[in-house]
């Protein structure tokens, strides 16, 4: 007997089942446990499930091959061969299959992942082959015609292990930028550790714990990254899961139908539901429908997904949850709002379903409910698209962005009779879209924080205009840009503004800036320093759409506004009785007292103007002169300057 055939024969001799038969018993657990535990179902979710596949077959073939090694007098040698090489092929096609895994989270380029793909595959094939080949030409694992086991090159399976190990290892480390640290840890952790189980048992000349060594990296894989566990109070998993499930049912192209739950007493706060709520949401997840998932996507919004393939008739179980809320409703008398749509190609995004839910709650009742209808999705894409559109004006930062466009109103001067200021007005004109209404557009800036970003371009193009027109010889006092509340809370605000008109060249006096009073002490202390850093480089303030709501005349005081624009309202109030005009009179009178310059806005008839002319007004502006033009045609109306 030669050496070869002694190693290999105290090699398998060592071999107990047990480290197999737990690897057979956790590879099942897994299975149960995803099938029933939510998981972040993804491309690599899958690659997992292989992976895991892989282990069971390798664990089972190994148990198998030993079995027949024990007993191979009675049993064909190809028998023992098939088994051993499906052992080998589960062991390495798992490790292959982690060398795929880890590249997707650490964002590999496309070319460094063909040559780690190249690699991993290539190693992969010459294993095998030479592991096939060993065995075909006796040059490796093999039987002679006595039964007797010799195995050559039997160090090959470690170095296609530390091969493996050390490719993945590599990886992580290098790009250890790339992956969230505590999931890097964890992997690397696990490596470590079979990496030193593999080199204890190899030294005792055991194998009983190899598969084991495989499966520990694999553990922490499906905890640190696929595992999210239920909420044990509600039975909810989160807002991650929820978008990773419309992800996933999007791309399979799978109809879900979700029931959204908003309980505005909840929502924007730290109090969770009460537990008599929590027994009854979870009572209706398990009832009325079969394995639905409740997604509990914020404090106060749940969602109930309901996959319509294992649902056929959702439609009678919808009512029939419906009506016992309404049940509840009475016991718990907490207000609500529900939403009900399905998964539709026109939200493509995983973020466009919370989107349109908050789209249809904003339109909605309190104690209401809502099924989405085809002009629904309709009108939330159009929605959508301009939201699109105004992320990426943000993004883009050109100044002279087509897609934003200005028009301009101009204003009468009652004391020269000319119109020599006017005020900037925002527009948009989408491809294939075309002009957007700033009703629209400009709520949407505002919600997501991208005004700013269409007030600079503003601000940017009256700039030039105002260039070209001083340039040509036109009179032109100043024209006034708006800008929110929210915008002049910002730091670099009067940097930002500084910027553009001296960018473009033209005096600070010519620029105006209109902002709408506010109601926050923290606020009104920010705008009081903003306006009077701007205001000493010469730049104006008006004070827009005062009568509209609360005025606090303290503070109006306090604010160096240099114009007070009166709200269209007050000119309308003026005309349905003389008492409301005496007020407005001498509100006007009395800003009028202290040098603020008066302007009425919405003038529309003669009478109008009269009114307003006869309470103070230094300024006019309304669709009697004219409606918001383009400011190019600004030229129509201003006149040059007298030589």
């Amino acid at each position: 007997m030669n050496a070869a055939a002694d190693t290999a024969i105290h090699y398998y001799g060592n071999y107990s089942p047990v480290g197999d038969i737990i690897v057979i018993g956790t590879c099942i657990v897994f299975f149960v446990l995803m099938k029933f535990a939510y998981n972040i179902k993804n491309k690599n979710y899958r690659v997992l499930q292989v992976m895991i596949s892989s282990l069971l077959v390798a664990a089972v073939s190994n148990v198998t091959c030993h079995i027949l090694l024990n007993i191979r007098d009675s049993v064909p040698a190809f028998l023992i061969y098939f088994s051993r090489v499906l052992m080998h092929i589960g062991y390495f096609l798992n490790l292959f299959l982690f060398v795929i895994y880890v590249k997707e989270p650490l964002q590999l380029e496309k070319k460094t992942r063909k040559i780690i793909t190249s690699m991993a595959g290539t190693a992969f094939l010459v294993l095998m082959g030479f592991d096939i080949c060993g065995t075909v030409f006796r040059f490796g694992f093999y039987m002679d015609e006595n039964k007797q086991i010799h195995e050559a090159w039997s160090y090959l399976f470690a170095c296609g292990y530390i091969f493996y190990v050390g490719l993945i290892a590599f990886l992580l480390l290098y790009y250890r930028g790339r992956m969230v640290r505590q999931i890097l840890y964890a992997i690397l952790g696990t490596l470590g550790v079979s990496l030193v189980i593999m080199g204890v048992q190899g030294s005792h000349g055991q194998s009983s714990f190899t598969t084991a060594c495989f499966m520990l990296p694999v553990i922490a894989l499906l905890y640190m990254i696929h595992s999210n566990p239920y909420n044990i109070e509600i039975g909810a998993v989160n807002l991650s899961a929820f978008e990773d499930m419309i992800t996933y049912a999007h791309n399979k192209k799978q109809k879900r139908i979700l029931m959204c739950l908003l309980m505005p007493e909840f929502e924007g706060t730290g109090k969770r539901y009460p537990r008599e709520i929590q027994e009854t949401i979870r009572q209706f997840t398990q009832v009325y429908f079969n394995e639905a998932v409740l997604f509990q996507v914020s404090n106060g919004r749940m969602i109930l997904v309901i996959d319509v393939a294992k649902n056929p008739h959702y439609e009678e179980s919808m009512h029939l949850i419906l009506d016992q809320f309404m049940v509840e409703h009475q016991r718990f008398q907490l207000d609500y709002k529900i939403v009900f749509l399905q998964t539709s190609p026109a939200l493509s995004e995983k973020h466009d379903y919370l989107r349109m839910l908050q789209y249809m709650e904003s339109s909605m009742e309190i104690n209401s409910f809502r099924m989405a209808e085809e002009k629904d999705y309709e009108d939330f894409a159009k929605r959508n698209y301009v939201l699109s559109q105004l992320e990426d004006i943000k993004k883009v930062g050109d100044l002279n962005d087509p897609r934003v466009s200005v028009y301009c109103q101009p204003v009468l001067n009652i004391a020269t009779g000319k119109y020599d200021t006017a005020e900037a007005l925002m527009r948009l004109s989408l491809p294939g879209m075309g002009m957007v209404f700033p009703d629209i557009f400009i709520p949407l800036a505002e919600e997501h924080n991208l005004i700013h970003a269409l007030s600079e371009i503003i601000l940017f193009k009256t700039c030039v205009r105002i260039k070209k027109l001083l340039g040509q010889g036109f009179n032109v006092q100043r024209i006034s840009v708006n800008f929110t509340v929210s915008e002049l809370k910002d730091p670099k605000f009067c940097d930002d503004i500084k910027s553009i008109i001296n960018d473009v060249g033209i005096p600070n006096d010519k620029i105006a800036i209109e902002i709408t009073e506010s109601q926050n002490d923290r606020e009104f202390r920010i705008v009081k320093d903003r306006i009077n850093e701007l205001r000493k480089d010469g730049i104006k303030f008006y004070l827009d759409d005062f009568g509209t709501g609360y005025s606090n005349f303290e503070r109006i005081m306090e604010l160096p506004f240099d114009i007070i624009k009166f709200d269209r309202s007050l000119v309308i109030a003026c005309g349905t009785d003389e008492k409301s005009e005496k007020m407005v009179e001498h509100l006007a009178s009395m800003f009028s007292a202290m040098n603020y310059s008066v302007l009425y806005e919405g003038v529309e008839t003669e009478q109008d103007e009269e009114k307003c002319i006869h309470m103070c007004a230094k300024y006019l502006q309304g669709y009697k002169y004219s409606k918001p033009i383009p400011i190019d045609d600004l030229i129509k109306w201003f006149e040059k300057v007298a030589s």
